[in-house]
């Protein structure tokens, strides 16, 4: 308990700075702020959308419901986003201490195991990145497996192994990285569990492999349903040969192990080499590869934590080693978070079996200096996390940037430099994401946002015509072109832009109201009013879209349908409305004069100009007309908490 409880505090302190970090413009948009589903919550329609949905290229319920939850609880606000994950993490360490420590009941190394998978640099991602909280997610109900498992291996009753299925199902529909679990089991099988020896292997293999059958069709399952979103979502589509992502595995098994022991140049993104990375690096390091698992076969029967820990790192490692290119990058630190538990127990127990004579207080404080050096690091690292900006500018300082698939950093440091109004930054790295690819669309496009803030209106239609040279229909560049062309006062060519961006996307609000104000401007009143009208079906609560369509009809002296609108939009809290309804029942537009209602109006309008007219109307109101408009301001704040 005492050891639960120090792991707890002390990684909660380790990564306490996490709570003040940002989203980031990598995922986060997709995975949280900009995901209507997710913003939703947990409602009948976002949990069908969780089961049914394949976005971005993934079949994970578990991992949306849980991002749903956050954001019905915290809102917008990251820091209830990083402290859930946080969470996850010291549950993490905590469950894999009591895993390894049920099965071994050696205390002190399985505290160690779980001290180094607490606080190695390379599992900052993992924790501080909001949306890779599947890989947390997912690896606590895995450890959750191993726990019940682990109870099953000693009582072997239908109850707990329908506890090891069900959280198995859960671990994979968090992420389905966890499709080499029924092969740990049976690694576990051998070590440290001992059910099956290298005497008795052939006799006892076989109904350990049956007992785990439905495990494994439910791998079969989630790899089935794994490549069938990413192939939908067109995330395989790399273009790189299959010598090319084999020769890039081998060295990156190693790479690995190489940033395990000396975790230096983490990056959010390691660019893949394609066809340039030399063949002798991956000859060599499949050749050490064999060696290092021929060495832990032969020390199976003296030392099986060998086998077992070198075996887990390599297993569990396959679904996201490349072999299957899925993205852009050669490796992530994100995919170590389950598969260097093996590397820690093998280093763990061997150097306590190897070093039998050394003294407690040594190895104590051997251990002690190590994981401070870890904390360092992981302090260190966590910085480089804290927003967009730190996160890729790091990136691109310690990562050999000069790949064509190093254009994201490069763009999405561009866009996080624009949003802080640092525009001419912005530009100058759009730029070289479009060097390094001069195919990339949204490199151009954001490049077009950034010209267009800077007013260099020929430039920035320039690069939004290159983006609809390079995507058809991106709808957003025939919105912006309009844009573009309303600040040159060229009103007819505008128009014909927004139509085309709502033809190629009929629900895009903006297109819709930029179209309903190029109207306006033209004086083409009825089409303004019927594309403002689509504005507020398709966003109810868009109190402007209400105000422009009254403000509309006003100026057609169609008092009745204005009011009809202001009060929409005043309802909304749209000030102006307010005023103007104010004006309207002052003054009896259409309807009779109500200075009470009219009084109410400029009150909840509470601009300079509305006090002015306050006071100039209780001059001539009786105290049962103000007390009456006192009772109708109440009643509307009462109906609007």
């Amino acid at each position: 308990m005492k050891i639960c409880v120090f792991f707890a505090v002390i990684i909660f302190f380790t990564y306490s700075s996490v709570l003040n970090h940002e989203f980031i413009n990598y995922d986060d948009p997709d995975y949280v702020t900009d995901n209507p589903m997710v913003q939703a919550g947990l409602t009948p329609e976002s949990i069908v959308w969780a089961f049914t949905s394949l976005n971005f290229s993934n079949w994970h319920p578990v991992t949306w419901l849980s991002h749903m939850l956050d954001y019905q609880i915290y809102g917008n606000d990251p820091a209830g986003h990083h402290l859930t994950s946080l969470i996850l993490h010291i549950a993490n360490a905590i469950l894999l201490f009591l895993v390894f420590f049920r099965m071994t009941r050696e205390a002190w190394k399985s505290g160690c195991v779980a001290a180094l998978f607490a606080f190695h640099p390379l599992n900052v991602e993992s924790v501080t990145w909001i949306s890779e909280r599947k890989n947390v997610l997912s690896f606590f109900f895995f450890l959750l497996t191993l726990l019940a498992y682990t109870k099953y291996a000693n009582n072997k009753r239908l109850k707990t192994y329908l506890l090891v299925f069900s959280f198995f199902v859960l671990g994979l529909m968090a992420k389905p990285m966890l499709v080499t679990l029924p092969f740990v089991l049976l690694l576990i099988d051998f070590w440290p569990l001992r059910r099956v020896t290298l005497e008795n292997s052939l006799k006892a293999v076989a109904p350990l492999i049956f007992e785990k059958m439905p495990l494994f069709l439910l791998t079969f399952a989630s790899c089935a349903v794994t490549l069938l979103a990413q192939k939908l979502g067109g995330a395989m589509e790399g273009g790189v040969s299959f010598f090319a992502r084999l020769n890039n595995a081998m060295v990156v098994y190693i790479t690995y192990l190489g940033k395990t022991v000396w975790p230096t140049h983490l990056s959010v993104l390691y660019p893949h080499p394609g066809e340039t990375l030399a063949i002798w690096k991956g000859v060599l390091s499949a050749l050490a590869l064999l060696i290092a698992s021929f060495l832990c076969i032969r020390l199976m029967k003296k030392a099986p934590y060998f086998a077992f820990g070198w075996f887990w790192y390599v297993g569990t490692l396959i679904p996201v080693i490349g072999i299957l290119q899925v993205g852009a990058q050669s490796m992530a630190d994100r995919y170590t978070y389950m598969p260097l538990i093996g590397i820690f127990c093998l280093i763990v127990w061997g150097v306590s079996d190897f070093f039998p004579n050394t003294k407690f207080r040594i190895k104590s404080a051997l251990a002690g200096i190590t994981l401070s050096g870890l904390l360092i690091v992981t302090w260190y690292q966590l910085e480089h996390w804290k927003n967009s900006i730190t996160l890729f500018t790091h990136a691109i300082e310690v990562t050999e940037s000069q790949n064509s698939n190093f254009d994201l950093a490069y763009n999405n440091l561009g866009t996080a430099l624009f949003e802080e109004g640092q525009s001419q930054a912005a530009i100058k790295n759009y730029k070289e994401a479009i060097r390094l690819n001069p195919k990339y669309d949204d490199a151009y496009y954001n490049l077009g946002l950034a010209l267009l803030s800077d007013k260099k209106i020929g430039q920035a239609i320039t690069q939004f015509e290159k983006t609809i040279e390079l995507k058809p229909y991106y709808f957003k560049a025939y919105n912006n072109i309009g844009n573009a062309l309303v600040s040159e006062g060229n009103l007819e060519k505008a128009i014909l832009y927004f139509q085309k961006a709502i033809e190629k996307h009929p629900n895009f609000v903006d297109a819709h109201f930029n179209l309903a104000n190029a109207f306006t401007q033209s004086n083409q009143k009825e089409k303004a009013i019927y594309h403002f009208k689509q504005v507020t079906q398709l966003q109810n609560q868009n109190a402007e879209a209400h105000f422009k369509i009254g403000t509309l009809y006003y100026s057609q002296l169609d008092f009745m349908n204005a009011i009809k609108w202001f009060l929409q939009s005043a309802e909304l809290g749209h000030s102006t409305a307010q005023y103007n309804l104010g004006l309207i029942y002052a003054t009896g537009q259409g309807i009779p004069k109500d200075f009470s209602k009219a009084r109410m109006w400029w009150i909840l309008a509470g601009d300079e100009e509305a006090k002015q007219n306050i006071v100039k109307l209780e001059k001539i109101m009786s105290s049962e007309q103000i007390q009456k408009s006192e009772f109708l301001k109440k009643e509307w704040h009462d109906g609007h908490k």
